[in-house]
This record gives structure tokens, sequence and C-alpha cells, in this order.
């Protein structure tokens, strides 16, 4: 059974059924993305330091231009940050929604969950939330206890 805005739940006024059962034990919390592509990110960014490096030692400094320098320069402080964010991003399942820390926080109330969706991707879960009146939100699944709870709530909430 699915959980719509019109259907009493029992238990918890907010949470449906599923979700109760899915918190019996407490909140969940886990990384939102898996060591493999942890491990990926930090190989490309190292990767790219080096590309850089060696390209800027090949060439004389005359050639060098320093607009395209800064600008190969920001792109780089950019990649690190989004990999430093994937490092510590964490996610969490908790009776009053989803919330998981990324650059910015993203954060879910369950009341304004219209559906959801799982996606099973290669190095990462992904659950697409679309809210009611707003734009969707994509959370990470980085061990399989997330996984699992990211299917439940998938199935709680599919379109109907």
């Amino acid at each position: 059974m699915t959980h719509t805005a019109s259907q009493p739940v029992s238990g918890t006024p907010d949470l449906p059924p599923a979700i109760e059962s899915l918190l019996a034990q407490g909140p969940l919390l886990g990384p939102a993305w898996p060591g493999a592509a942890k491990a990926i990110a930090w190989i490309v960014l190292l990767l790219t330091a080096l590309q850089i490096g060696r390209t800027a030692a090949s060439l004389p400094f005359e050639q060098i231009s320093g607009v395209m320098a800064g600008i190969v320069g920001f792109c780089f402080i950019g990649l690190a940050v989004i990999v430093r964010a994937m490092q510590t991003s964490v996610v969490r399942i908790d009776s009053q929604g989803l919330h998981q820390s990324w650059i910015t926080h993203r954060s879910v109330a369950w009341e304004d969950i219209q559906y959801a969706k799982f996606v099973p991707m290669l190095f990462s879960k992904r659950l697409i939330v679309f809210r009611r009146g707003g734009r969707p939100l994509v959370f990470q699944s980085g061990n399989k206890a997330l996984q699992t709870a990211f299917a439940h709530i998938a199935l709680t909430y599919r379109r109907q």
C-alpha cells in the first residue's frame, strides 16, 4: 500500500507504517557514497593534478597564459571541493525525513514527498525524491542498509 496525503496512516500521524518499521531500530545513518566511488574520485583528482603539473613543466613560462592557468586552477579547486564533499557526505533517515550533507545540505520531510524512485546505478544507488511544490532531490547511498531503506521508501512512495 502506498502513502498519499488523503490516506490515513496508523501509528505516527506523519509516517507511513512501512517507514515506521524501517526506523524501528532508530535513525539510519551511513555514507552517501560507496568506497569505490570515493576511490575513483581521488584517483581522478590525482591524475588531473599530475597532468596539470606535467603540462605546466613542459611549457616555457612565456607560453603559459595567466587567464588559462587561472581557469584550470579554478576548475581543479572545484573538483577538489567535490571530491572532499564526496568523502565526508553522510545520509540520515529519521522520523523527520531524509537528510544528506553535501556541498549544501539536502533535506526533505516525509510529508513533503510526492513520490520517490530508486535508481540502482553502477557505483551509486540513488533515491530521487519528487517533492510537493519543489524540485526533485537526489540522495546517494553508500552502503547496503541505506540501499535497502531507499528501496523501501521508493515502494512506499511509488507513483500512482
